[in-house]
């Protein structure tokens, strides 16, 4: 077990080192993959490229939520954090913040970014990027990652709002391609996340974190990571019914798919640790072309 880390005398600490805490402390890179998801149906909503200061509020005002949602995701997860071999140097185990003034920060995020996407851009994408932080930390972190198998299957809604947003930025309102997308990433986010518990499974199980391959064994867990990844497949076709995109998302995705099986089979076949973060960083990328599909699809239909 990974014994708790020694506080540390955060007066003393550098500036910079403090500041490189808190960025830390947002997880840069899982915001990267939430803007993906985010502009891409702004592009698609527009059919084109909207204004440049429309997709800078988006991405300003969605980076700080999702960091102040991940900032307080770490202060509610401190102790747990500490069990953990993956999570036992964040900021926060590790003393390099306090914990209150990771609670405040992440809260301001959240203020900043509500006020400022009701102002410039609409009130509907501004309370949708609310309602992602608030189900991400009172849905998720509180009540189902410690008490359910089922937790990341639920949880996973909050990282689909994204594709909401940027929708509703250009229109003002939802509709069915909007609802699609969030549908991709909601049934992708299972199969990614399960590759990621299969690698730490000792880890969550140290925690006491009911994770699929903690509480269903690895068989289970791949068996669904394979059926999951399928669902996302046909999804991602689903868009094509709406008439919101044409040929080349729909050859795009053909081979995205074709790809995205064939290595959740692999890991099937092979559920070892390193295959499995094999396939939770090419899921990462999978995704990502996806969405790069809906908007080079926007700009060239």
């Amino acid at each position: 077990m990974v014994q708790p880390a020694l506080r540390l005398d955060t007066a003393r600490r550098p500036p910079a080192a403090t500041l490189g805490a808190y960025l830390r402390l947002t997880k840069p890179r899982v915001i990267e993959l939430l803007l993906v998801t985010a502009v891409p149906p702004m592009l698609l909503a527009h059919q084109g490229l909207p204004p440049w200061w429309l997709i800078a509020a988006v991405v300003v005002g969605g980076a700080l939520a999702a960091g102040g949602a991940n900032a307080i995701n770490c202060w509610i997860e401190r102790d747990r954090d500490r069990l953990m071999r993956r999570t036992h140097g964040r900021p926060l185990p590790a003393g390099e913040i306090p914990p209150a003034h990771a609670l405040a920060f992440g809260i301001a995020c959240n203020a900043v970014a509500f006020v400022l996407l009701a102002g410039v851009v609409n009130l509907l994408a501004a309370a949708l990027t609310l309602s992602a932080t608030l189900f991400y930390v009172f849905v998720y972190t509180v009540w189902l990652k410690p008490r359910t198998v089922h937790n990341i299957v639920i949880g996973g809604a909050a990282g689909a709002v994204p594709a909401l947003v940027g929708w509703a930025a250009v229109r003002g309102e939802l509709a069915a391609p909007a609802w699609v997308l969030f549908a991709v990433v909601f049934m992708w986010t299972p199969a990614h996340f399960w590759a990621l518990a299969l690698r730490y499974r000792d880890d969550y199980a140290a925690a006491g974190i009911p994770m699929l391959p903690v509480v269903r064994g690895t068989e289970e867990t791949v068996r669904q990571i394979a059926g999951y990844a399928m669902l996302t497949v046909a999804l991602t076709f689903a868009l094509t019914a709406t008439a919101a995109v044409g040929r080349v998302y729909a050859v795009c995705v053909a081979a995205l798919g074709v790809a995205f099986v064939l290595q959740a089979l692999a890991l099937r076949r092979d559920p070892s640790p390193a295959r499995a973060m094999r396939f939770f960083l090419s899921s990462n990328v999978y995704l990502m072309l996806v969405f790069v599909a809906v908007a080079v699809d926007a700009l060239v239909s």
